[in-house]
Protein backbone atom coordinates (compact mmCIF):
# COMPACT_ATOMS: atom_id res chain seq x y z
CA UNK A 1 0.00 0.00 0.00
CA UNK A 2 1.28 3.44 -0.95
CA UNK A 3 0.44 6.80 0.57
CA UNK A 4 1.51 9.92 -1.29
CA UNK A 5 1.53 13.40 0.20
CA UNK A 6 0.01 15.58 -2.52
CA UNK A 7 -0.02 18.70 -0.38
CA UNK A 8 1.48 19.34 3.06
CA UNK A 9 0.50 22.94 3.82
CA UNK A 10 -2.48 24.29 5.71
CA UNK A 11 -5.11 26.40 3.97
CA UNK A 12 -3.60 29.11 1.79
CA UNK A 13 -0.51 27.10 0.88
CA UNK A 14 3.09 28.17 1.33
CA UNK A 15 3.82 30.90 0.57
CA UNK A 16 0.30 32.16 1.13
CA UNK A 17 -0.73 34.44 -1.71
CA UNK A 18 -1.33 37.57 0.41
CA UNK A 19 1.08 36.99 3.28
CA UNK A 20 4.44 38.69 3.83
CA UNK A 21 5.38 37.10 7.12
CA UNK A 22 9.03 36.13 7.57
CA UNK A 23 8.43 32.68 6.12
CA UNK A 24 6.42 33.70 3.06
CA UNK A 25 8.64 36.67 2.23
CA UNK A 26 11.79 34.61 2.70
CA UNK A 27 10.73 31.73 0.47
CA UNK A 28 9.68 34.16 -2.28
CA UNK A 29 13.02 35.97 -2.12
CA UNK A 30 15.01 32.77 -1.88
CA UNK A 31 16.60 33.91 1.39
CA UNK A 32 14.99 31.19 3.53
CA UNK A 33 15.86 27.50 3.48
CA UNK A 34 12.29 26.31 2.98
CA UNK A 35 10.24 24.48 0.34
CA UNK A 36 7.05 25.67 -1.27
CA UNK A 37 4.01 23.59 -0.40
CA UNK A 38 0.48 23.12 -1.71
CA UNK A 39 -2.59 22.64 0.45
CA UNK A 40 -3.14 19.49 2.47
CA UNK A 41 -4.15 16.28 0.69
CA UNK A 42 -2.97 12.69 0.37
CA UNK A 43 -3.62 9.82 -2.06
CA UNK A 44 -3.75 6.12 -1.20
CA UNK A 45 -3.34 3.06 -3.45
CA UNK A 46 -2.95 -0.69 -3.08
CA UNK A 47 -1.81 -1.35 -6.65
CA UNK A 48 -0.17 1.94 -7.74
CA UNK A 49 -2.85 2.49 -10.40
CA UNK A 50 -6.14 3.14 -8.62
CA UNK A 51 -5.97 5.94 -6.05
CA UNK A 52 -8.22 7.23 -3.32
CA UNK A 53 -7.98 11.01 -3.11
CA UNK A 54 -8.23 11.99 0.56
CA UNK A 55 -9.28 15.64 0.60
CA UNK A 56 -9.41 17.68 -2.58
CA UNK A 57 -7.52 20.92 -2.13
CA UNK A 58 -7.82 24.04 -4.32
CA UNK A 59 -4.33 23.07 -5.61
CA UNK A 60 -5.53 19.73 -6.96
CA UNK A 61 -4.70 20.36 -10.63
CA UNK A 62 -1.11 21.29 -9.76
CA UNK A 63 -0.88 18.22 -7.54
CA UNK A 64 -2.09 15.95 -10.35
CA UNK A 65 0.50 17.48 -12.67
CA UNK A 66 3.24 16.88 -10.09
CA UNK A 67 2.26 13.23 -9.55
CA UNK A 68 2.10 11.32 -12.87
CA UNK A 69 0.52 8.30 -11.16
CA UNK A 70 -2.71 10.30 -10.96
CA UNK A 71 -2.75 10.72 -14.75
CA UNK A 72 -1.80 7.32 -16.21
CA UNK A 73 -2.91 8.25 -19.77
CA UNK A 74 -4.32 4.81 -20.60
CA UNK A 75 -6.91 6.33 -22.92
CA UNK A 76 -7.90 9.69 -24.40
CA UNK A 77 -9.49 10.82 -21.14
CA UNK A 78 -8.21 9.08 -18.03
CA UNK A 79 -7.51 9.48 -14.33
CA UNK A 80 -5.92 7.41 -11.62
CA UNK A 81 -8.37 8.90 -9.10
CA UNK A 82 -10.88 6.11 -8.54
CA UNK A 83 -12.75 7.81 -5.68
CA UNK A 84 -12.48 10.65 -3.19
CA UNK A 85 -12.93 10.87 0.56
CA UNK A 86 -13.22 14.10 2.51
CA UNK A 87 -12.62 14.28 6.25
CA UNK A 88 -14.55 17.53 6.67
CA UNK A 89 -16.27 20.21 4.59
CA UNK A 90 -13.57 22.88 5.04
CA UNK A 91 -12.95 24.96 1.94
CA UNK A 92 -9.31 23.88 1.66
CA UNK A 93 -10.33 20.20 1.66
CA UNK A 94 -13.27 20.20 -0.77
CA UNK A 95 -12.85 22.98 -3.35
CA UNK A 96 -10.73 20.72 -5.55
CA UNK A 97 -13.75 18.46 -6.12
CA UNK A 98 -14.99 21.10 -8.56
CA UNK A 99 -11.82 20.61 -10.61
CA UNK A 100 -12.91 17.02 -11.34
CA UNK A 101 -16.05 18.09 -13.20
CA UNK A 102 -14.80 16.78 -16.58
CA UNK A 103 -15.03 13.14 -15.44
CA UNK A 104 -17.12 10.98 -17.75
CA UNK A 105 -18.65 9.09 -14.81
CA UNK A 106 -20.03 10.31 -11.46
CA UNK A 107 -17.38 10.79 -8.78
CA UNK A 108 -17.65 8.31 -5.88
CA UNK A 109 -17.36 10.51 -2.79
CA UNK A 110 -16.99 9.09 0.73
CA UNK A 111 -18.28 11.48 3.41
CA UNK A 112 -20.17 11.45 6.68
CA UNK A 113 -23.79 12.58 6.83
CA UNK A 114 -22.73 15.86 8.47
CA UNK A 115 -20.17 16.62 5.75
CA UNK A 116 -22.51 15.55 2.95
CA UNK A 117 -25.16 17.90 4.33
CA UNK A 118 -22.67 20.79 4.21
CA UNK A 119 -21.65 19.89 0.65
CA UNK A 120 -25.31 19.85 -0.37
CA UNK A 121 -26.29 23.15 1.30
CA UNK A 122 -23.80 25.59 2.85
CA UNK A 123 -21.11 24.95 0.22
CA UNK A 124 -23.16 23.20 -2.49
CA UNK A 125 -20.41 21.29 -4.28
CA UNK A 126 -22.69 18.30 -4.89
CA UNK A 127 -25.52 20.24 -6.58
CA UNK A 128 -22.98 22.11 -8.72
CA UNK A 129 -21.30 18.89 -9.87
CA UNK A 130 -24.72 17.43 -10.70
CA UNK A 131 -24.64 19.70 -13.75
CA UNK A 132 -21.33 18.15 -14.84
CA UNK A 133 -20.05 14.67 -13.93
CA UNK A 134 -22.25 14.17 -10.89
CA UNK A 135 -21.40 12.75 -7.47
CA UNK A 136 -22.32 9.42 -5.92
CA UNK A 137 -22.34 9.74 -2.13
CA UNK A 138 -20.72 6.81 -0.33
CA UNK A 139 -21.86 7.15 3.28
CA UNK A 140 -19.33 6.94 6.12
CA UNK A 141 -21.63 5.61 8.81
CA UNK A 142 -19.40 5.96 11.92
CA UNK A 143 -20.87 2.74 13.29
CA UNK A 144 -17.50 1.20 14.09
CA UNK A 145 -17.38 -0.95 10.95
CA UNK A 146 -14.36 -0.46 8.69
CA UNK A 147 -14.81 0.92 5.19
CA UNK A 148 -14.03 -1.47 2.38
CA UNK A 149 -13.92 0.66 -0.73
CA UNK A 150 -15.15 -1.08 -3.87
CA UNK A 151 -13.04 1.30 -5.94
CA UNK A 152 -9.90 0.55 -3.92
CA UNK A 153 -9.55 -3.16 -3.12
CA UNK A 154 -6.71 -4.01 -0.78
CA UNK A 155 -7.16 -0.98 1.48
CA UNK A 156 -9.19 -0.80 4.69
CA UNK A 157 -10.18 2.49 6.28
CA UNK A 158 -11.51 3.11 9.78
CA UNK A 159 -13.02 6.55 10.35
CA UNK A 160 -12.72 8.13 13.79
CA UNK A 161 -14.92 11.12 14.68
CA UNK A 162 -12.94 14.03 16.12
CA UNK A 163 -14.03 16.98 18.24
CA UNK A 164 -14.36 19.91 15.87
CA UNK A 165 -16.54 22.66 14.46
CA UNK A 166 -18.19 22.64 11.06
CA UNK A 167 -17.08 25.37 8.61
CA UNK A 168 -18.44 28.92 8.95
CA UNK A 169 -20.84 28.33 6.03
CA UNK A 170 -22.29 25.16 7.55
CA UNK A 171 -25.97 25.31 8.58
CA UNK A 172 -24.93 23.63 11.85
CA UNK A 173 -21.82 25.71 12.53
CA UNK A 174 -22.94 26.39 16.10
CA UNK A 175 -24.36 22.92 16.72
CA UNK A 176 -21.43 20.50 16.24
CA UNK A 177 -22.42 17.14 14.81
CA UNK A 178 -20.69 13.79 15.07
CA UNK A 179 -18.76 13.44 11.83
CA UNK A 180 -17.91 17.11 11.22
CA UNK A 181 -14.25 16.10 11.23
CA UNK A 182 -12.55 12.73 10.92
CA UNK A 183 -9.26 11.02 11.55
CA UNK A 184 -8.52 7.98 9.41
CA UNK A 185 -6.74 4.74 10.17
CA UNK A 186 -5.62 3.35 6.80
CA UNK A 187 -4.63 -0.33 6.88
CA UNK A 188 -2.99 -2.70 4.45
CA UNK A 189 -4.82 -5.97 5.28
CA UNK A 190 -2.00 -8.05 3.77
CA UNK A 191 0.82 -6.64 5.85
CA UNK A 192 -1.26 -5.49 8.80
CA UNK A 193 0.59 -2.17 8.74
CA UNK A 194 -1.39 0.98 9.23
CA UNK A 195 -1.25 4.75 9.02
CA UNK A 196 -3.19 7.30 11.04
CA UNK A 197 -4.07 10.53 9.21
CA UNK A 198 -5.47 13.53 11.08
CA UNK A 199 -4.45 16.94 9.71
CA UNK A 200 -6.75 18.70 12.19
CA UNK A 201 -6.49 17.69 15.85
CA UNK A 202 -7.80 20.06 18.47
CA UNK A 203 -7.86 17.50 21.26
CA UNK A 204 -6.29 14.10 21.84
CA UNK A 205 -9.27 12.01 22.87
CA UNK A 206 -8.74 8.47 24.20
CA UNK A 207 -9.82 6.77 20.96
CA UNK A 208 -7.46 9.03 19.01
CA UNK A 209 -4.55 8.21 21.31
CA UNK A 210 -5.29 4.50 20.90
CA UNK A 211 -5.24 4.85 17.10
CA UNK A 212 -1.95 6.73 17.24
CA UNK A 213 -0.33 4.09 19.44
CA UNK A 214 -1.38 1.29 17.08
CA UNK A 215 -0.14 2.98 13.89
CA UNK A 216 3.12 2.39 12.04
CA UNK A 217 2.92 5.83 10.40
CA UNK A 218 1.43 9.03 11.78
CA UNK A 219 0.47 11.96 9.55
CA UNK A 220 -0.87 14.39 12.11
CA UNK A 221 -1.64 18.04 12.74
CA UNK A 222 1.41 20.26 12.29
CA UNK A 223 -0.42 23.55 11.81
CA UNK A 224 1.11 25.84 14.44
CA UNK A 225 4.23 25.80 16.59
CA UNK A 226 2.76 27.81 19.49
CA UNK A 227 -0.78 28.39 20.67
CA UNK A 228 -0.54 32.17 20.20
CA UNK A 229 1.46 32.13 16.95
CA UNK A 230 -1.09 33.98 14.81
CA UNK A 231 -1.79 36.54 17.53
CA UNK A 232 1.90 37.36 18.10
CA UNK A 233 2.40 37.91 14.38
CA UNK A 234 -0.61 40.23 14.20
CA UNK A 235 -2.34 37.99 11.67
CA UNK A 236 -5.34 36.86 13.69
CA UNK A 237 -6.97 37.17 17.10
CA UNK A 238 -7.44 33.38 17.35
CA UNK A 239 -5.35 30.89 19.26
CA UNK A 240 -4.48 27.45 17.90
CA UNK A 241 -7.25 26.01 20.09
CA UNK A 242 -9.76 28.50 18.67
CA UNK A 243 -8.83 27.24 15.21
CA UNK A 244 -9.17 23.58 16.22
CA UNK A 245 -5.47 22.73 16.27
CA UNK A 246 -3.04 21.45 18.88
CA UNK A 247 0.25 23.41 18.78
CA UNK A 248 3.50 21.45 18.63
CA UNK A 249 5.34 23.08 21.53
CA UNK A 250 4.47 23.62 25.17
CA UNK A 251 2.72 21.48 27.79
CA UNK A 252 0.20 19.14 26.22
CA UNK A 253 1.43 20.00 22.72
CA UNK A 254 1.92 17.58 19.85
CA UNK A 255 5.60 16.94 20.68
CA UNK A 256 4.63 15.87 24.19
CA UNK A 257 1.82 13.70 22.85
CA UNK A 258 4.08 11.98 20.33
CA UNK A 259 6.74 11.42 23.01
CA UNK A 260 4.12 9.66 25.15
CA UNK A 261 3.34 6.93 22.62
CA UNK A 262 5.83 4.51 24.10
CA UNK A 263 8.74 2.43 22.80
CA UNK A 264 6.98 0.98 19.74
CA UNK A 265 8.65 2.16 16.53
CA UNK A 266 6.30 4.63 14.84
CA UNK A 267 7.19 7.00 12.04
CA UNK A 268 5.95 10.43 13.14
CA UNK A 269 5.27 13.07 10.48
CA UNK A 270 3.64 16.48 10.85
CA UNK A 271 1.34 17.59 8.03
CA UNK A 272 -1.02 20.55 7.36
CA UNK A 273 1.66 23.11 8.24
CA UNK A 274 0.63 26.75 8.40
CA UNK A 275 2.67 29.29 6.44
CA UNK A 276 3.67 31.02 9.70
CA UNK A 277 5.08 27.90 11.38
CA UNK A 278 8.86 28.13 11.95
CA UNK A 279 9.24 24.37 11.36
CA UNK A 280 9.08 25.21 7.65
CA UNK A 281 12.64 26.56 7.97
CA UNK A 282 14.73 23.46 7.36
CA UNK A 283 17.81 24.67 9.21
CA UNK A 284 15.93 26.48 11.99
CA UNK A 285 16.03 25.69 15.72
CA UNK A 286 12.44 24.39 15.75
CA UNK A 287 13.30 21.81 13.11
CA UNK A 288 16.25 20.68 15.23
CA UNK A 289 13.93 20.26 18.21
CA UNK A 290 11.66 18.04 16.13
CA UNK A 291 14.62 15.96 14.96
CA UNK A 292 15.68 15.42 18.57
CA UNK A 293 12.23 13.94 19.20
CA UNK A 294 12.26 11.78 16.05
CA UNK A 295 9.57 13.86 14.32
CA UNK A 296 9.59 14.62 10.59
CA UNK A 297 7.95 17.41 8.61
CA UNK A 298 5.90 16.43 5.56
CA UNK A 299 6.65 17.91 2.17
CA UNK A 300 4.80 17.62 -1.11
CA UNK A 301 5.64 14.40 -2.96
CA UNK A 302 6.65 12.31 0.06
CA UNK A 303 5.70 8.65 -0.44
CA UNK A 304 5.26 5.97 2.18
CA UNK A 305 4.89 2.22 1.67
CA UNK A 306 3.14 0.06 4.24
Amino acid sequence: MKIKVLGSSAGGGFPQWNCNCRNCDGVRRGTLNARRRTQSSIAVSANGEDWLLVNASPDLLAQIAANPELQPARRTRDTGIAAALVIDAQIDHVTGLLMLRERDTPLPLYATDAVWDDLSTGFPVAPILSHYCGVEHRRIALDGAPLSLAELPGVQIDALPLSSKAPPYSPHRHAPARGDNLGLTITNPRSGRRAFYAPGLGAIEPHVLDAMREADLLLVDGTLWTGDEMIRLGLSNKTAADMGHLPQSGPGGMIEVLDSLGPRKIRKVLIHINNTNPILVEDGPERRVLAEHGIEVASDGMTFEL
